[in-house]
């Protein structure tokens, strides 16, 4: 399996491709929808679907002009599809200007705890906190977590929202403490880490939250 990150938009949010032989799954398709479309043709990829950590709009603007190009589903957590509604909104407010966004509309909800996308294996650990939907994407095999905007590399993500819920997120946290400290951790902003290196780290929010 292979992981290819961009970071997009003007939040630099990561978008990550997850390539097996030809086919590709997209985790947080959240700006630079035609930079997007023109990898997924330049690799000669196919994608299968795309899974969103969470649902705040770096992660996820792009998700709807892509499903016009792919018939492909937008895989998130039930608790989050609010903050679909609010896309356009929030970005507008974060931004400073109202950007053209397409709503996506073939949803899927992440019901299963083990998932399986055509020879894509992988765990769905609920991390709320950050978010009340928020996940991560855990592929055991591959030894590799996706953790949004929960984790990033020596720090975590913003609980400040109205929605945001500090001892979620706290549990979130001792959750992915557990995690094989040799785990990749590809985040929602910024540079990949370990659980090994992230170990302090967490465990100094563990105990403030």
């Amino acid at each position: 399996m292979k992981v290819i990150k961009y970071s997009l938009g003007q939040l630099q949010a990561n978008c990550y491709f997850i390539i097996k032989d030809n086919d590709c799954l997209i985790i947080d398709p959240g700006d630079e929808v035609s930079f997007i479309l023109e990898e997924l043709q330049r690799r000669r990829l196919k994608l299968v679907a795309m899974l969103a950590t969470h649902g705040h709009f770096d992660h996820l603007m792009a998700a709807g002009e892509i499903q016009k190009s792919f018939n492909v589903p937008l895989y998130i957590n039930k608790k989050d599809r609010f903050l679909i509604n609010r896309l356009i909104d929030s970005a507008e407010h974060f931004l400073g200007h109202q950007p053209l966004i397409i709503k996506p509309t073939l949803i899927k909800r992440l019901i299963k705890v083990k998932n399986k996308i055509t020879d894509f294996k992988f765990q769905v650990i609920t991390t709320p906190g950050h978010s009340p939907g928020s996940v991560c994407f855990y592929f055991k095999k591959e030894k590799v977590v996706f953790t949004g905007d929960t984790l990033h590399k020596g720090t975590i993500g913003r609980f400040d929202h109205s929605y945001c819920n500090k001892k979620d997120l706290k549990n979130s946290l001792i959750t992915l403490s557990k995690l094989p400290e040799e785990t990749k951790v590809y985040p929602g902003h910024e540079e990949e880490t370990t659980i090994k290196e992230e170990k302090n780290n967490l465990l100094h929010y563990i105990n403030i939250l």
